[in-house]
């Protein structure tokens, strides 16, 4: 199989790896984070204007039609910067549910804003019951008049402080756990009845937990099908799993190099710390984690593109098993390695390793994807 990028992917590559040494430095990263957003609407700006937050969309929707490869390797390179700013949450997520589901004034009207930079997504889909579980949804739409009135209340909706649209998966018919009865909302965030109570990840982005009382929608809200929305759900789900991965890869690569380098600088009893055995051995195992969690990457991100539902489902499910398990790995032996200092702030080991820690359990953790993969067909 050939894994080697195209000429166009290459230069995209290249552009993105440039932007991230030049302009996305740790200090500057550490400064945007001390910010009011806790993110930069300069460096969204310019996204927009590199072609990056059209890079996934369907060229009839006026993006660039990127695959799930373009998508691989941005990401993979945003994992390398650690970059804060809600590209997953409104372009990979809320952008590719909206494009599949939306109509043409959804497209004409919301997407393209998101693609030139001025309107920002989330998808609100976490419930605190759900445990996973994207079927298990308690928060209501009910029809009436021209419309639906929504209830309920959503949380770790990443991107939240800062979106202006959201998609509310609610339930329109069945019982709480129904596969069917599911309708995705484009809701607007500053809807009547909507609160929210924003706060910081534990690995720098941000999130809200937001309550809907009683939040009027007009029928044209409704993405996709009545009570058919649990696909396209599934479809922005495993959108953010190939992109988190992807980042994981890029931190985990970051992690395991800079170890590398420390070690051979690091003197004890007179000598390197790198030339002990035992540690060699350590870092070996750091870099066959990383090198199997990316192999699993470039499965997953040729199958979606493919096309291949079952298979690409299979290979989702993979992709986060290693990355829970194999991330956790690198982050604890970068920090362990690199001694008292990988806990400092000061030093960027530790965001690194807060990056993987949160990316182990955002969409389902390693116990959660082994019983998925176990049962796709």
């Amino acid at each position: 199989m050939d894994f080697s990028f195209s000429e166009e992917q290459g230069l995209l590559q290249d552009s993105i790896q440039r932007y991230i040494q030049n302009s996305y430095t740790f200090d500057a990263r550490q400064k945007i984070l001390k910010s009011e957003e806790g993110f930069s609407r300069e460096n969204w700006a310019t996204f927009a204007e590199l072609g990056w937050l059209a890079l996934p969309f369907r060229e009839e929707s006026g993006g660039f039609g990127g695959t799930a490869v373009e998508t691989m390797i941005m990401m993979e390179e945003f994992g390398k910067g650690l970059v804060v700013e809600p590209y997953v949450s409104t372009v990979i997520m809320a952008g590719s549910v909206i494009e599949a589901g939306g109509t043409a004034e959804h497209i004409e009207g919301v997407l393209t804003e998101i693609m030139a930079g001025t309107k920002f997504a989330s998808l609100a889909y976490v419930e605190p019951q759900a445990r996973f579980n994207l079927a298990d949804v308690t928060t209501t739409a009910k029809v009436e008049g021209d419309g639906y009135v929504i209830n309920g209340f959503k949380g770790v909706v990443l991107g939240g402080p800062s979106a202006d649209v959201l998609v509310v998966p609610a339930r329109t018919s069945g019982d709480q756990k129904d596969e069917s009865g599911i309708t995705l909302f484009l809701v607007e965030a500053s809807a009547s009845g909507i609160s929210k109570r924003d706060y910081p990840t534990i690995d720098g982005l941000q999130a809200s937990e937001i309550s809907l009382d009683n939040v009027s929608v007009p029928a044209s809200a409704v993405l996709g099908e009545v009570d058919k929305g649990l696909g396209l759900l599934e479809l922005g789900i495993n959108n953010g799993i190939l992109a988190v991965g992807a980042e994981a890869v890029g931190a985990m690569e970051v992690l395991y190099k800079t170890t590398v380098e420390y070690c051979k600088t690091r003197e004890q009893f007179g000598q390197p710390i790198g030339k002990f055995q035992v540690l060699q051995h350590r870092m070996v195992d750091m870099f066959m984690e990383h090198e199997q969690a990316k192999s699993l990457l470039y499965m997953a991100a040729l199958r979606m593109s493919e096309g291949d539902e079952v298979e690409a489902l299979k290979a989702v499910s993979a992709l986060k098993v290693q990355i829970g398990k194999g991330g956790r790995f690198v982050g604890q032996n970068a920090i362990q390695l690199h001694g008292g200092m990988g806990m400092t702030d000061e030093l960027n080991v530790g965001h690194y390793f807060k990056r993987l820690t949160a990316i182990e359990t955002l969409f389902g953790n390693v116990d959660h994807h082994l019983k998925k993969y176990s049962q796709v067909a």
